[in-house]
């Protein structure tokens, strides 16, 4: 993050400087020259960044405490790169984590409902030829409302030890395994995904009722946990006794889903 502060206060010296050469009479066309130069730092700066790495750099810890909050509400803008999403946040926090480019994020608290946005600090990550790596640990202690939000990325996100009634997964070119909550309770779960691979866990213990909408995706279902009812409907038999359980439905345009 520091050495993205680092190129762009280069640029706005650059541009400082060209318009005080004019200032002084010495140059006429700031424009011309800016471009010409901001191109040659530009390609002086990708050399840099592939040369120096220094450990711990990439990413900024993050943690967010609960604030007495007995229910939270996560949402999440995550660009092009890989996201990691498990239990294992520590005790008084909703959620700690690593974010590769920084992060920036606002909370706000209403009743006992805490709620978080997050997003990155940067939109040049994939231009500088690297992806934002978000690994965040969630809360185990309070129901959670989570609201993912990526592009072109490689997801692994884990809900099983969490609190999760609710959930909503938009996503574009993408390769996700998710897992969903094992002890929730009821959890509606909404994915919404493009030319994608999506890869579904639902844990043992926990019934499903399933469903499909989809472009040219290919789909393999467990229809001895989940059979098939209606058309693009399928169900586990103890759907409506079940003490855990998903409502799950999905929209895809090209790729596959396996739900097992």
């Amino acid at each position: 993050m520091r050495r993205n502060l680092l190129f762009w206060g280069s640029i706005l010296i650059l541009l400082s400087a060209l318009f005080l050469l004019k200032a002084l009479g010495i140059t006429h066309d700031v424009w011309g020259y800016f471009w010409l130069l901001a191109v040659g730092l530009l390609g002086v700066w990708f050399i840099v960044r592939a040369l120096w790495h220094p450990k711990g750099e990439e990413g900024e810890q993050v943690a967010i405490e609960l604030q007495g909050a007995q229910q939270a509400s996560l949402h999440l803008n995550h660009g092009a790169g890989r996201l990691h999403i498990g239990a294992g946040a520590g005790a008084g926090f909703l959620l700690s984590g690593d974010f590769g480019y920084g992060l920036d994020y606002k909370t706000s608290v209403e009743g006992d409902k805490l709620e978080v946005n997050m997003r990155t600090a940067s939109n040049f990550g994939p231009f500088l030829g690297e992806g934002f790596d978000w690994n965040l640990s969630l809360t185990r202690d309070i129901p959670l409302s989570l609201t993912i939000n990526s592009g072109a990325s490689e997801s692994k996100i884990d809900l099983s030890e969490l609190r999760v009634s609710y959930l909503k997964l938009e996503t574009g070119a993408s390769a996700t395994a998710l897992t969903l909550p094992a002890q929730a309770g009821s959890t509606l779960a909404e994915i919404n995904a493009g030319l994608a691979t999506v890869n579904i866990r639902v844990p043992d213990g926990v019934a499903a009722r399933i469903r499909i909408k989809e472009g040219l995706s290919s789909r393999s279902i467990n229809s001895v946990r989940f059979p098939r009812l209606e058309g693009n409907v399928y169900q586990s038999p103890d759907y409506d006794q079940a003490a855990n359980r998903v409502e799950l439905s999905i929209e895809t345009g090209v790729g596959s889903i396996n739900i097992q």
